[in-house]
């Protein structure tokens, strides 16, 4: 038997141990909220959504809402879903592959993304909807979403990386934040910060990847290389593996995160009170702060992540996720025309950035009025955020996503950031060489 039919054999598997154990896929019983838009309105269609981020129920909910009205000849119902992150994937996956039970629509985030491609993806392609705009988006972000030139994610957003700064503590310390500009400049301002304030400059996550793996895009790197090769233990990897690992045990201007990563209840906290100086993470984090750090509100800005040489890239495209249509919805003209409507049309990369603060990936509506009027992220971070995204925006690598990436994502949760920052009982190099193996294993078996 080859490597894929033992794959598909053992999904196989899989799903009748999950059906037999769980019944069923999800119902909105089990849903953490339930949203229905336009159940009011006679004759309407129904469609389901699944999502993992709430935030994104609002997008979808303004966006029935402009359809009924748009389109009173097709109205639809739509009856969006939130599920913890773990249960939806793991739930549509079991749907798709035995045949039952999936929604209408659904949000893949970008690491799960690939197990909905592996041998024939129970999703149906946009390409009709994709090509003839194509060029008016940054196109990377449709290539992640995607297999054998068919596109079947819609992506949310670029997710520009940024370097978030509190100027209240940087302001103490004496240090100008348009200053920094490389990855050394920032060591010297962390020292800074140290030394006249008493506060640290970063944390270092170690439960969450994302934050190297945009400092790694930065350097022109990835996990895997354009032809899906494992490129883990690469010279640029380690040397950011290692910079990190200074910051905390040579430099001594930052220390471990508290809680883990930049998404945890313990880092939030340690934030909203003040501890560090700075952090850097996607422009979609700027949501993170309006709902779990409001004490922060009017001290930070946004600025380009520091290049690690000068003239080199200072952002990264990071995180995402691709909205699809299953191949189980009974409605697939509608579920494809309204998937389009709410995240490929101009007005709806505009509510990208009124309703969720993302940067949106339609790059032609990036200069429209809109971005300039006033809203609750120019009243947290200042009126300067187009302003960095326009300056970065040529200088965003795309990023390589295989099959093998959770895999990756896997080793750095459980080995690699463990044995080089929490242990130290690898050097960086070590770490990354012996995750290389692993996964290098898991690749072929």
């Amino acid at each position: 038997m080859n490597r894929k039919s033992l794959l598909f054999s053992l999904i196989g598997i899989m799903v009748l141990v999950l059906v037999a154990c769980s019944g069923n896929s999800s119902s909105s019983d089990d849903a953490e909220e339930t949203s229905v838009v336009g159940d009011d309105i006679e004759g309407a269609t129904e469609l389901t959504l699944w999502t993992f981020a709430g935030q994104h129920v609002d997008l979808f909910e303004e966006a029935a809402i402009a359809w009924n009205e748009e389109f009173p000849d097709r109205p639809l119902t739509l009856v969006a879903e939130t599920y913890p992150y773990d249960q939806m994937h793991n739930n549509l996956l079991l749907a798709l592959q035995s045949g039952s039970g999936a929604p209408d629509l659904a949000d893949i985030e970008i690491s799960r993304f690939p197990n909905f491609l592996q041998g024939v993806p129970q999703l149906l392609p946009m390409n009709d909807y994709v090509e003839p705009i194509i060029d008016k988006f940054i196109e990377a972000r449709f290539d992640i979403y995607a297999k054998d030139g068919e596109y079947y994610g819609m992506p949310t957003h670029v997710g520009a990386s940024v370097m978030y700064y509190n100027t209240e503590i940087m302001d103490e310390a004496g240090v100008d934040v348009e200053s920094i500009q490389t990855w050394d400049d920032y060591v010297e301002a962390g020292k800074q910060v140290v030394e006249n304030t008493g506060k640290l400059m970063t944390t270092v996550h170690t439960d969450d990847y994302l934050p190297m793996f945009q400092m790694v895009s930065q350097r022109g790197s990835d996990w895997f290389d354009e032809n899906g090769n494992l490129t883990l233990d690469n010279p640029d990897n380690i040397e950011v593996l290692q910079y990190l690992h200074d910051l905390i045990y040579v430099h001594e201007i930052a220390e471990l995160t508290p809680g883990g990563e930049p998404h945890a209840e313990e880092f939030y906290a340690y934030m909203n009170e003040g501890n560090a100086a700075s952090m850097a993470m996607p422009i979609w984090y700027m949501g993170r702060f309006l709902e779990n750090m409001p004490d922060l509100k009017g001290k930070m800005v946004i600025q380009p992540l520091p290049a690690w040489e000068e003239g080199g890239f200072r952002s990264a495209g990071m995180g995402g996720t691709g909205t699809v249509v299953t191949n189980q919805t009974e409605h697939e003209d509608l579920a494809k025309d309204f998937l389009a409507y709410a995240k490929l049309s101009e007005e709806s990369n505009e509510k990208l950035w009124t309703v969720l603060g993302f940067d949106p990936p339609r790059w032609d509506v990036w200069d429209n009025d809109i971005f300039k009027e006033d809203n609750d992220f120019y009243q947290f971070f200042g009126s300067n955020i187009f302003d960095v995204l326009l300056d970065v925006r040529d200088e965003i690598n795309s990023v390589n996503i295989t099959q093998y990436t959770p895999a990756v994502a896997n080793e750095f949760g459980t080995n690699i950031f463990n044995d080089a920052l929490r242990q130290q009982t690898q050097t960086p190099e070590e770490a990354l060489k012996n995750a290389q193996q692993a996964v290098e294993s898991n690749m072929q078996n």
